[in-house]
């Protein structure tokens, strides 16, 4: 169960959206925006044509649920599917996703240096602002490598400057025995595991409060096809779809939030 704390600025999240959390609409398509025609707009996936084509009918027969009881309900009816008929939506994918690599090409072709530098620092601004975002929502910390541990013990212990300290702890690392770096390559396991359990909780608590944007982008499928179909969801489709929650029906971590207020600057 997450911390009370996270709820509370869930709430705030969902209800108000204020600025100070960064939300996704304000940079869906930022950094592909910056000439005066505007990039092409990625192509949705098999399932997110699904959505689209299914989410108004469920709307109107059923006006009384959520939007996130409403994708849940569509990610239902994907998974009941057969090949054949999940065909027609994964042909259509491929065709526009062939469509689209061919207008970004001729679209990065025509940009200046400017402008291509300016989409550059764009793009990691971006990066920095959802970086925050996850912070400020108590996302849990990357597990550590075997050699990550070590280093940090020698940092705590360690006098000088830290290019010294790196100096010396990364040969220290290297004299060490096979025994004893079995030691942190187990501390290192332990951490994972760690990891895996906090973030899998955390992403759970993410889309139940609506901010299924946050969470990490999944290997859904080894089908190349099904793969290839299912690895074009992406914000800046769905800020021109959905004003709410995406939800993958393979896994509820594949899911995505998004807004109707998206905007590009074309």
């Amino acid at each position: 169960m997450a911390p009370s704390s996270l709820v509370s600025a869930a709430a705030s999240l969902w209800t108000n959206r204020g600025p100070s959390f960064f939300p996704a609409s304000t940079f869906c398509v930022k950094w592909l925006s910056t000439t005066t025609s505007g990039p092409p707009k990625r192509p949705l996936n098999a399932y997110m044509r699904y959505v689209q084509q299914h989410r108004p009918a469920i709307v109107r027969l059923h006006p009384e649920i959520t939007i996130v009881d409403v994708v849940k309900k569509i990610a239902q009816e994907w998974r009941t599917l057969s090949p054949e008929q999940k065909r027609p939506f994964e042909e259509a994918s491929v065709k526009a996703r062939e469509q689209f690599r061919v207008d970004l090409k001729r679209y990065m072709a025509q940009l200046t240096p400017v402008q291509e530098k300016q989409q550059a620092l764009d793009k990691e601004q971006m990066l920095a602002k959802r970086k925050s975002r996850v912070d400020s929502l108590g996302k849990p910390k990357r597990s550590r490598t075997s050699f990550n541990i070590f280093m940090s013990e020698r940092f705590e212990e360690a006098i000088g400057t830290t290019r010294q300290v790196t100096g010396v702890s990364v040969q220290d690392w290297r004299n060490l025995f096979s025994h004893q770096k079995q030691v942190y390559t187990q501390l290192a396991q332990d951490d994972k595991i760690r990891y895996e359990n906090e973030i899998k909780s955390w992403e759970e608590h993410m889309i139940e409060i609506g901010r299924a944007d946050l969470i990490r982008k999944q290997i859904q499928s080894k089908n190349p096809k099904e793969k290839s179909c299912k690895k074009g969801i992406n914000k800046t489709s769905l800020c021109l779809m959905f004003p709410r929650t995406i939800i993958s029906p393979e896994r509820p971590s594949d899911r995505r939030t998004d807004t109707s207020s998206c905007k590009t600057n074309g």
